[in-house]
């Protein structure tokens, strides 16, 4: 029997380590049979490519810079000398210069919150419109967020972006909804990622999740991630869009 994505068409982009949660994603998605490919840019391209490796079924590695209109403009011709469509696209990409984070929110300039932004917001548009030609009715988009409906500690204008990114996820949900097409997002918890790694100050939220989760959390295990992305992706939830699906043990139910 296969599995949830049996024959499906998955493109993740933005996978480095496979510690990410893009890895942990596309891991899951061939487990359930997709066919997947996978993407990054500049000098992680290279580690992609080793990374790639460790997936159950080595896929096609693409080079892509969502802030590049050329690269944007070239992905569909890109994907079509490996897939003949694309039944699902998930959104892993996030990105804020130092200045942005780490306490430094009242000091950022707007050069550095616009790149934070960009990359990490504007970029679930212009990544999806630029596959549109590849997707059919039926076809899901999933992105990843960290919950943007309070302030953390240190994640500053990263927290901005990811409202921004939620409230995009709305408006693509929205016009994507009449071309048969969902769009979600997966809120997770704390995970220990490169990414993660790289904000000062953020190891403030490390504890949190184990000690206030009511199904308890690991920040070291990315798979229920994964497994629930994939979920969005399956023809399971056919008539859900417009959702964030929090995946963090419960963590943002509770109150204290």
């Amino acid at each position: 029997m296969g599995g949830i994505l049996e024959g499906k068409r998955i493109l993740v982009a933005g996978v480095t380590m496979d510690s990410s949660l893009g890895f942990a994603v596309a891991k899951v998605a061939q487990e359930q049979g997709a066919q997947v490919v996978i993407t990054n840019f500049g000098r992680a391209l290279s580690i992609t490519r080793r990374i790639a490796k460790r997936l159950p079924v080595e896929p096609a590695v693409l080079e892509l810079d969502v802030t590049n209109e050329e690269h944007l403009a070239g992905l569909a011709d890109a994907l079509r000398a490996h897939v003949d469509g694309l039944d699902g696209v998930v959104h892993s990409i996030a990105f804020a210069p130092q200045e942005a984070l780490g306490g430094n929110f009242l000091n950022t300039s707007w050069a550095d919150a616009a790149t934070a932004l960009q990359v990490s917001a504007y970029s679930l548009k212009s990544l999806t419109t630029a596959v549109l030609p590849l997707m059919k009715e039926g076809s899901s988009v999933v992105g990843l967020t960290f919950d943007a409906t309070v302030a953390w500690p240190a994640y500053d204008w990263m927290g901005v972006a990811k409202a921004g990114l939620e409230s995009c996820a709305r408006y693509l949900a929205r016009d994507l909804g009449p071309k048969g097409i969902r769009v979600n997002l997966v809120s997770a918890g704390y995970t220990k990622t490169i990414a993660a790694g790289g904000i000062p100050g953020i190891e403030k939220v490390e504890n949190v999740w184990s000690e206030r989760a009511p199904l308890g959390w690991d920040p070291t295990d990315s798979s229920p991630t994964g497994r629930a992305v994939v979920g969005l992706l399956s023809d399971f939830f056919p008539k859900t869009t417009g959702e964030i699906v929090h995946v963090d043990g419960g963590y943002h139910a509770m109150g204290a």
